[in-house]
């Protein structure tokens, strides 16, 4: 089998830099893991409490440490920074070929979905952000991995796409719909969907967007590892 991971994100219209912070670390034992956190304050404080959340956990797992003691290290390391005065949401899915399993962490009500054998499970149990006070648990669930599994978790801006129009992104709908096509890559589920939401917004995204799609695949023709990166650059007004 073939396990493809993928992320998309786009700043808020109008600003230079997003809230949301993601990051992608190899496991020691074997796997890889994707970070996503969502800081619960504005303006550059917010990358800053994000890009610090995501440090922590990554450098941990990186280390060995598995997902739940990663997450909270970070939980009472901002409990620490800030006494208790922010938080952030945050979201930890794991390859562990050691277990081969697909762990999913959460600390963000935001749902997550899982869908396989033809069922989209909805992933929204009761979570607390972390950093907000001690001893924080994250929320975990451990899945085969098996061929056709798909995982979709995003922060709360790509959900809230629309509302300010009236409208309701119906995003189950659309997740089925991908789906239904012949095998479907990771990138183009997360690239339609971000294109979905921003189009919601008027091409205005009214919040930081950012999601994860795992999707477990039959094995490639070959052997090779790859990343690919997206980083448009630039601003209207700017020169570059």
């Amino acid at each position: 089998m073939e396990i493809q991971l993928a992320v998309a994100k786009i700043n808020k219209h109008g600003t230079m830099e997003s809230g949301d912070t993601l990051e992608s670390v190899e496991r020691p034992n074997g796997g890889q893991t994707v970070v996503m956190a969502d800081a619960l304050v504005e303006n550059h404080f917010a990358k800053v409490v994000s890009s610090a959340v995501v440090r922590t956990v990554t450098s941990r797992i990186a280390e060995g440490v598995r997902d739940g003691a990663a997450i909270r290290a970070a939980s009472d390391a901002l409990f620490t920074d800030h006494n208790g005065q922010v938080g952030s949401y945050l979201n930890v899915i794991s390859v562990d070929l050691q277990t081969c399993t697909v762990v999913i962490s959460r600390n963000n009500p935001t749902p997550t979905y899982v869908c396989m054998q033809d069922r989209i499970e909805n992933l929204s149990g009761e979570c607390s952000p972390i950093g907000l006070s001690r001893n924080i648990k994250p929320s975990i669930v451990e899945i085969p991995l098996e061929v056709g599994l798909t995982v979709l978790s995003f922060t709360e801006g790509l959900i809230k796409a629309g509302q300010n129009s009236g409208l309701t992104f119906e995003l189950v709908t659309l997740l089925e719909s991908l789906l239904d096509e012949q095998e479907p890559s990771a990138q183009s589920i997360a690239d339609t969907i971000l294109y979905e939401a921003i189009r919601m917004d008027n091409n205005q995204p009214q919040n930081d967007m950012s999601l994860v799609v795992l999707r477990v695949m039959p094995r490639s023709a070959d052997s090779i590892r790859k990343m690919i990166i997206h980083l448009p650059y630039g601003q209207p007004d700017c020169p570059c």
